[in-house]
């Protein structure tokens, strides 16, 4: 695989993982459109571990308390901030592994990386978001998190399981469909992130090691390293611009994509 292919991959899986316009359906799509072989598991494990690395290091004060808290919750005890937070990410994770597990093992999770299916997605769950961006009211924050909204939030998020919905996107709409404002939907939407990255890098990983295929180790530096400074520069624009920006223009972007891939694909 050339430099040019692995680097690519990596700003295309940096840049939209946190973005809500779908990391999965522009990975999926580039070697459909430009001919380019697929990468492989080994890379797409490479590309999740630089981008699980971003979040970690950008929501770190959070993680360290979710951490802290998740030994106490292993001890039975739900008295700190740091307990209930951990809670509700375990909560919010659960919907997504099983109907993971679920599509994986029926093989659907295969028979929905259409062209087709990733367009449709693009467009419906990109009205989807501006329509509750718009409408959504903006009274709770991030602290204000509860075991429903948790659960609410993860059930939506195991809709992202179709290609071109957008995990942070669909986790994002959740999230301001419930009150939360635009900055703190995007903060849930990403500290979720973690854990579910982590059960899906771990999911890919033991097919690369059942398959016996462990790349090679310089093309998996490179994807990480530059998934990593993509996946950062990526939270922290996005992060900054929501004080002053909607989610409009990523919309904008999906529905433009979404109907060039539609027409790609009925053409």
């Amino acid at each position: 695989m050339t430099t040019f292919h692995l680097l690519l991959i990596a700003l295309i899986q940096g840049i939209t993982e946190f973005l809500p316009v779908s990391s999965s359906g522009h990975l999926i799509l580039l070697p459909s459109l430009s001919g380019m072989n697929d990468q492989g598991q080994v890379i797409d494990v490479a590309a999740h571990v630089g981008t699980l690395a971003a979040v970690i290091l950008y929501l770190w004060s959070d993680v360290k308390l979710a951490l802290g808290g998740l030994l106490r919750l292993i001890r039975g005890k739900i008295d700190t901030q740091g307990a209930f937070l951990a809670l509700c990410l375990i909560i919010a994770t659960v919907p997504v592994i099983v109907v993971g597990l679920i599509l994986k093992v029926t093989g659907l999770s295969d028979a929905m990386r259409g062209i087709a299916v990733i367009g449709w997605a693009m467009i419906i769950f990109g009205v989807l978001l501006y329509w509750a961006d718009q409408n959504g009211p903006t009274e709770k924050t991030a602290p204000q998190w509860s075991l429903k909204d948790a659960f609410q939030m993860g059930l939506w998020q195991a809709v992202a399981l179709i290609p071109g919905t957008s995990r942070s996107g669909i986790t994002i709409t959740a999230g301001r469909m419930l009150g939360y404002t635009r900055s703190d939907a995007a903060k849930l939407a990403m500290l979720m992130s973690i854990p579910t990255i982590i059960a899906s890098a771990a999911l890919l990983g033991l097919d690369v090691i059942s398959t016996g295929d462990t790349g090679e180790i310089r093309d998996i530096g490179i994807v990480i390293a530059m998934s990593f400074a993509a996946a950062l520069l990526a939270l922290t624009l996005m992060m900054r611009l929501l004080k002053s920006v909607s989610f409009t223009p990523y919309v904008i972007y999906r529905i433009g994509l979404g109907v060039v891939l539609l027409w790609i694909a009925y053409a």
